[in-house]
Order: structure tokens, then C-alpha cells, then sequence
């Protein structure tokens, strides 16, 4: 279904909610390989760009996703975990959350969404009591990196996934700490 830039743009239409038990794991797995087709295309193959629908699952239950509608149609998501268990070795600290899956439908870009999702993200990991967020990314995709620096992401180190195809960056953001009233 081709949503038009406008529609996304009204909060009326889009609507941010949890991922359940009615949702389609095919489709979500779908709109991952929709979203991350351009970064095979330039030939660095995030692990979201084949995961088959049973990969999503399993990742889907290492924290709580959400994703945006519009009417009927999946236009984004993003899974996030606080605090996050990373492997043995990864340049995290301890307790900091983290988020995956971040994606939004190609036709969608430029509208906000992806801006919208890591704003929940990041609250969603605050809320859930970590403050600081930690993810990665190709190295590779210099585009993404900056997107996420622009953002308050800061490189802490680097990482090799036995499911990628390229070393990644791992950025770091402290999240905002509210003074207890």
C-alpha cells in the first residue's frame, strides 16, 4: 500500500503503539527487508536485510517493539531493551539501554518517522531506567553514523557481528536525568 508523505506527516494518521498479539511477524520482517535493501544494495548487509520471520521473533522477545500505523499499514518500528545484555567484550557500560530494528518504510523518509521512533526509543529506554542508550551501525553507512551523531550519538567503539558483513560503530548518547520532585 503506497502511503503519500503528507499522510504520515498528520498525527492523526499515524499512530505509535506496541507490537501485539494481532500483528504480523511476516509483515514487520517484511517492512525490515524493505528498509534495509538500500544499504545491500550499496553492499553492506545488516542482519534486518534477510532475517527471516522466526530471526524477528526471537528478537522481538529481547524487548518491546513498537511500531507506527497508518490506517492498516506498517510504516515503522523500533525495539528497544533497558537495561540491555550486550556480549562479552561489547563497549558498552553496564546498565545502558539499547534499540534495534529501527526502520521505516523507504517511501516514508524524510517525513519524521525515524526521528519520532528514536524519540520513543529514547524514552522508552529512560523510563525503563537506564541513562545512557548504546547501539551500532555499519561503519560503512557514513550517512546513518552522521544522522546519529546530528542526534547526540558519540562513537565509543568498534564491534563484528557474525551476521553482518562489515565492522560497526558503536555510538553512545547520555539521556537526560529528571530530578526526583
Amino acid at each position: 500500500m503506497n502511503i503519500s508523505s503528507a499522510e504520515v506527516r498528520s498525527s492523526e494518521t499515524v499512530q505509535v503503539r506496541r507490537f501485539g498479539t494481532v500483528d504480523s511477524v511476516e509483515q514487520l520482517t517484511l517492512l525490515l527487508h524493505r528498509a534495509y535493501a538500500d544499504h545491500t544494495a550499496a553492499g553492506r548487509v545488516f542482519f534486518a536485510s534477510y532475517q527471516s520471520p522466526q530471526d524477528t521473533q526471537h528478537r522481538l522477545s529481547k524487548g518491546e517493539c513498537w511500531v507506527t500505523m497508518n490506517g492498516n499499514a506498517l510504516v515503522g518500528t523500533v525495539t528497544v531493551s533497558a537495561p540491555h545484555t550486550t556480549p562479552a567484550g561489547y563497549p558498552a557500560p553496564a546498565g545502558g539501554g539499547s534499540f534495534w530494528q529501527l526502520a521505516v518504510e523507504p517511501t516514508q523518509r524524510g517525513t519524521g518517522l525515524g526521528q519520532r521512533l528514536l524519540a520513543l526509543a529514547e524514552s522508552r529506554i529512560a523510563a525503563l531506567g537506564s541513562t545512557q542508550v548504546v547501539i551500532d551501525t555499519s561503519s560503512q553507512a557514513t550517512d546513518l553514523v552522521d544522522w546519529y551523531r546530528r542526534r547526540g550519538y558519540a562513537p565509543i567503539g568498534t564491534w563484528r557481528w557474525d551476521v553482518t558483513n562489515y565492522d560497526s560503530v558503536v555510538l553512545m548518547k547520555n539521556l537526560p536525568t529528571t530530578a526526583p520532585s
